[in-house]
């Protein structure tokens, strides 16, 4: 991807997904105005900010191109913080590829992928954190995560950091007093007693967010769940009806999935990755034997595990299963219980029918609870970034130097220039200090064209 170019570029893009019957076209930049009036009837320089305005675009030939609507904000009052307008028009992929062309034609340039999200950080409309939630937001695609993309994109985790932030600044602020005033050893600046206690609970919520991110890749990524067990148990069986659809071959034959499939489906609001497995026998199939292999690495992936049986599970079955489950949460699902009329009620199993779709409610609410998601309250902070999360692995590094120097009486310089690090780590997580540019091309180039 190549470098995004300078900002007093006028940038333009489709919005929209082709194919729709409207579409919009966004054009931001010192030249937005004029460039844009040059290809209609209208004066934009004229038209008060946050209005809309009918007009028709013309070709240089003077034929019209569509009829549309024009939508005019002023900076510092836009999205980018930059003039900048929106184009709606009908959703003909045509249309919108000669009004791309004007407007190029015009001096406008193409923008790169997340460009316009990119001016609008680097002009103070959202620090780091809230840019990269627009992709989240986009991406979304349950409950869970659309939520957690929304309190990112209005600034929960940067009020978070901003409290840590402040409070570090004060803990700074003590040491390099005591330092100023080194040569009066008969005054006393800063309490190393409250330095720890401070110290120490800055610590804790550094480590809550660091803690929250396992649940916040879960609910951005999807939980991962391996059906597991013998042939013939019915694993194929519960995972069509999970889906509900006949996503995998079901057959009397033993051995008939040979490979993972996967899916997923939606429990309360977060997605679920279920995986299918080849059944667990000894075979001199080598094909089969694949299978098996990649039974033993999806349970490595999985967070849960079913595990799947069509009877009450022997001594030997059931330390296999705690060996192999070890480290992640073992559902034990008592399958074809329609044919087993005199079976006994166990806490230990789940009874289901695959066959009869019966019991299938109570194994998603226990999926559910197996998978930890905590409660998302209207201002929960929960870490989805693995860019944040490294942040925050550093600064939770720095800090306990910090806290170990506070023990062994360590000179207040040395403790200062930890607690700077701290606060070089966190400002990362927002951009709050001077930001390289290849992180930026990182971040914005998984943005799509328009954002």
């Amino acid at each position: 991807m190549e470098n995004f170019t300078s900002q007093e570029d006028t940038i333009c893009a489709l919005a929209t997904p082709t194919g729709g019957a409207l579409g919009i076209i966004r054009v931001s930049g010192y030249q937005a105005f004029p460039i844009v009036s040059s290809i209609c009837s209208l004066c934009c320089d004229t038209i008060a900010a946050n209005t809309t305005r009918y007009t028709r675009i013309r070709t240089p030939k003077g034929d019209t191109l569509d009829e549309v609507l024009v939508s005019v904000f002023r900076a510092p009052h836009s999205y980018t913080g930059e003039n900048s307008i929106e184009i709606s028009f009908h959703g003909s992929p045509y249309i919108a590829q000669q009004l791309l062309s004007l407007l190029i034609q015009q001096g406008c340039r193409q923008a790169n992928p997340g460009e316009f999200t990119q001016r609008a950080f680097l002009n103070g409309k959202m620090d780091l954190s809230q840019a990269e939630a627009v992709a989240d937001l986009i991406a979304s695609t349950n409950r869970a995560t659309h939520h957690l993309a929304i309190n990112q994109l209005r600034g929960g985790i940067s009020s978070e950091l901003t409290t840590l932030r402040d409070q570090l600044l004060h803990l700074t602020s003590l040491l390099e007093l005591e330092l100023d005033f080194s040569d009066h050893e008969d005054l006393e600046f800063a309490d190393r007693s409250k330095i720890q206690a401070l110290a120490e609970a800055i610590e804790q919520r550094i480590d809550r967010l660091m803690q929250s991110f396992q649940a916040g890749q879960a609910i951005k990524q999807g939980v991962p769940v391996a059906i597991v067990g013998k042939t013939n148990v019915g694993k194929s069986t519960l995972l069509n009806r999970l889906l509900k659809e006949e996503r995998a071959i079901v057959s009397d034959i033993h051995g008939t999935t040979r490979d993972t499939i996967e899916d997923c489906i939606d429990i309360h609001g977060v997605t679920f990755r279920f995986i299918d497995t080849a059944g667990l026998r000894k075979t001199d199939d080598t094909i089969e034997r694949i299978g098996i292999e990649r039974t033993y690495n999806a349970i490595q992936r999985a967070r849960i595990i079913l595990w799947v049986t069509d009877g009450s599970p022997s001594q030997t079955e059931m330390n296999e299963m705690t060996k192999l489950s070890e480290g992640k949460e073992l559902l034990i699902v008592r399958n074809k219980v329609d044919l087993q009329p005199n079976h006994s009620e166990s806490d230990s199993c789940i009874p289901i029918s695959a066959q009869e779709g019966t019991g299938l409610s109570l194994l998603e609410e226990r999926i559910y609870h197996a998978a930890h998601i905590p409660k998302i309250a209207e201002d929960s902070i929960v870490v989805t970034n693995a860019r944040h999360y490294q942040s925050l692995l550093s600064a939770h590094e720095s800090l306990q130097r910090v806290l170990v120097g506070l023990s062994d009486s360590l000179s207040a310089d040395l403790l200062a220039e930890d607690l700077r690090l701290v606060l070089d780590h966190l400002a990362d997580i927002t951009g709050g200090q001077i930001t390289p540019q290849e992180t930026l091309e990182t971040i914005f180039r998984e943005f799509c064209v328009g954002k």
